[in-house]
């Protein structure tokens, strides 16, 4: 074979190649990208929270539009599900609308409609990984200073809640966010960079973020439950802590439904608290909301004021799940009230056996017991409590 005729074989094989390439269909590519398959919106009277669900590791960037206000987050690596919806319309002042397009091959572009582009502390772009869903990119809107990790030290001037549970950032290599005008169509290419703007040290915990989480203050109104030797009613402190504890898991990303938020019975005909209608009625409002976790708040009493510690209670029949929230949850509240460790118990309580999900009863503290009573009656006592059980849920979700 001549060395002519050798360089056109070679050059004949590489071009066929070349076209290949390109007749190959894009299975191996495709297979590579992350598929965004959900795009959840949470709107309340504080923000608004978008989260976006990927099934494998991404990347991002941002950018902010003006006339009308939008924030831009370019998803790379990434191609979007055919099932998720195109357009979501928020009900809100922080945010009105969210659109999602394949903006090229392998990004996924997200567009949000909002006015709050205007200042970087009325919004934030973040990634989270772990959980029941890998890979997160979250974005929120609004009043974000009492947001996240900031709530968690604002009562009684005890320590953060950040202190108690685990933070996992995700991906944003590049750390751009950008600014631009033009267009922000989520189906074409274009945008300048510059700068990133440093994203805030705050943002939801593994796990917690879109779960729903039902919380039982235990008894009230009529029924005070137990009460310690000055007084202090087991109703009263029950409610105060689910009270608290609701702020720090909201500003975690949750969904959290209270049984009751005001001294008063929960059934509609005012049933005793140890009734089965009142006792159903707290299962009820659990159930019909498909909770991920439902979790009675009570306080122990006994005879005589020796008595002390935490203890909790998952049921006897139940799942390994109800098992392992109840040591979580309690494993929190020693950590922060520093009581003594009465064990995780099988019970037969009837919120733990008529409830559909993983469930639990806490007896945070001992109200007949002086100590703890005074304890659990202080800002201080109900503030540790609650970052305690925030801790615990956070420590179950992960």
């Amino acid at each position: 074979m001549n060395v002519s005729f050798r360089w056109l074989f070679f050059f004949v094989f590489a071009l066929g190649a070349f076209f290949l390439s390109f007749l190959a269909p894009p299975t191996a590519q495709a297979a590579s990208l992350a598929q965004i398959k959900n795009v959840r919106v949470h709107a309340d009277k504080e923000k608004v929270r978008i989260v976006v669900d990927a099934d494998g590791e991404v990347d991002y960037k941002s950018m902010t539009l003006a006339s009308p206000g939008r924030v831009v987050v370019d998803i790379s690596g990434a191609r979007l599900a055919p099932s998720v919806a195109k357009s979501q319309k928020i009900e809100s002042r922080f945010a009105t609308k969210v659109r999602l397009g394949q903006f090229d091959p392998t990004t996924v572009r997200i567009v949000v409609e909002t006015e709050m582009y205007k200042s970087s502390s009325n919004y934030d772009v973040f990634s989270l990984e772990g959980g029941p869903v890998p890979y997160r990119v979250v974005m929120d809107f609004g009043n974000l200073s009492g947001s996240a990790g900031s709530s968690a030290s604002s009562a009684g001037g005890a320590s953060s809640g950040g202190s108690n549970i685990d933070f996992e950032r995700g991906r944003n290599p590049s750390g751009e966010v950008e600014t631009a005008g033009g267009s922000d169509d989520a189906s074409s290419a274009g945008s300048a960079s510059v700068p990133a703007r440093p994203r805030s040290q705050s943002s939801a915990a593994p796990g917690i973020d879109g779960k729903r989480i039902v919380l039982d203050p235990g008894h009230g109104g009529s029924d005070t439950g137990a009460i310690g030797p000055t007084g202090v009613t087991e109703k009263s402190i029950a409610l105060r802590i689910a009270k608290r504890l609701k702020v720090l898991l909201e500003a975690e990303g949750a969904e959290v439904i209270l049984t009751r938020t005001e001294d008063t019975e929960v059934s509609p005909k005012k049933a005793k608290a140890t009734d089965v209608e009142e006792l159903q009625a707290r299962c009820d409002i659990a159930n019909q909301n498909s909770a991920d976790i439902f979790l009675s708040i009570h306080l122990d009493a006994f005879s005589g004021p020796e008595a002390h510690g935490t203890t909790g209670y998952y049921y006897e029949r139940g799942s390994a799940d109800s098992t392992r929230l109840a040591d979580c949850v309690k494993r929190g509240v020693l950590r922060r009230l520093g009581t003594l460790d009465r064990g995780t118990k099988p019970c037969a309580f009837y919120v733990c056996r008529h409830t559909d999900m993983p469930a639990m009863l806490l007896e945070t503290a001992f109200v007949s017991n002086p100590r703890e009573e005074q304890m659990m009656n202080s800002e201080e006592g109900v503030e540790n409590a609650a970052q305690g059980i925030a801790a615990g849920i956070a420590e179950y979700f992960q």
